[in-house]
């Protein structure tokens, strides 16, 4: 087996990938780890979702809030209210599981402006469309709805029911303009505090024999839940066939094989080449 880690090393570093780090888990212990940077927070842009997604199951489990509810229900009244009539009957329609699962289109990458969320709410989208269509602001928006559904700060909230278990101590969060959980980007952790929560779901949402999300939700958000043109997506977790990962813009990647019951989490800074270390470490998984 050590003749499979010093050549998935080797690639790395002959390819130049800009690494942080790697570690991979097999049966829930380290088996392999290797640091080419200091081991501090990195930023993992989008893999920030997942926990997004987390969140949104611990207050389902909770009986606080529901995925088929339209997630209006869960905004300030006073901006739905302030909606352009023709845009807010439509609007209205939209489940929680929709924006979950991106098929709600016709929104920017990413909110601006002085209010974010009224911003968006104004924006004349076209609600009509069901297919996947990825955006930060559909985290965003579940971020809002979870965070009003549970009544307080989203990160506060989960920082008993979530971090604490999982040993991760005052992770770094983005706010809005208003100071509202931003949901999609902006959290820094180190390499192994993503596998903690990579754990967890391999673990069917269970970390250190305390059950954290429901089996349900666990096997929920990381299943098929819309087809696109990488295999699939989840609520917030993508999802290859083989395997479901959390996954960041530029290399931050926990990728997840329940069958293998196996785990290989990096973080790294390659915009051009992240795609090329996901096939990588894919390639190293396929052949353990």
């Amino acid at each position: 087996m050590s003749d499979l880690f010093s050549e998935l090393i080797k690639d790395i570093e002959t390819n130049n990938f800009n690494v942080h780090g790697i570690e991979i888990f097999q049966n829930n212990d380290i088996v392999f780890r290797h640091m080419w940077s200091d081991d501090i927070r990195y930023p993992i842009y989008s893999a920030t979702k997942s926990f997004t997604a987390t969140a949104v199951g611990i207050a389902v489990d909770d009986g606080k809030f529901s995925v088929d509810a339209p997630l209006s229900e869960y905004l300030e009244k006073q901006y739905i209210y302030n909606m352009p009539a023709h845009l807010r009957e439509v609007f209205g329609e939209l489940t929680v599981s929709r924006f979950l699962k991106m098929s709600v289109s016709g929104y920017p990458f990413r909110p601006s402006g002085d209010d974010w969320l009224k911003t968006l709410l104004d924006t004349n989208a076209d609600y009509s469309k069901t297919e996947f269509y990825y955006t930060n602001v559909s985290a965003y928006l579940v971020g809002i709805a979870c965070e009003n559904a549970v009544g307080g700060n989203l990160p506060q909230y989960l920082k008993s029911r979530l971090f604490e278990p999982l040993g991760i101590e005052n992770p770094t969060f983005l706010t809005d303009p208003q100071g509202r959980f931003y949901g999609a980007t902006g959290m820094y952790l180190t390499v192994n505090e993503l596998s903690l929560l990579g754990q967890l779901y391999l673990q069917k949402g269970v970390f250190n024999h305390e059950r954290i999300i429901s089996e349900n939700w666990a096997d929920i958000a990381t299943k098929i839940q819309i087809e696109n043109s990488d295999g699939g997506y989840g609520y917030f977790f993508w999802n290859n066939g083989n395997h479901f990962s959390i996954s960041g813009k530029w290399g931050q990647k926990c990728l997840i094989y329940p069958q293998k019951n196996l785990m290989i989490t990096y973080l790294g800074d390659m915009p051009e080449n992240s795609g090329k270390m996901q096939s990588i470490a894919e390639n190293f998984a396929n052949n353990y």
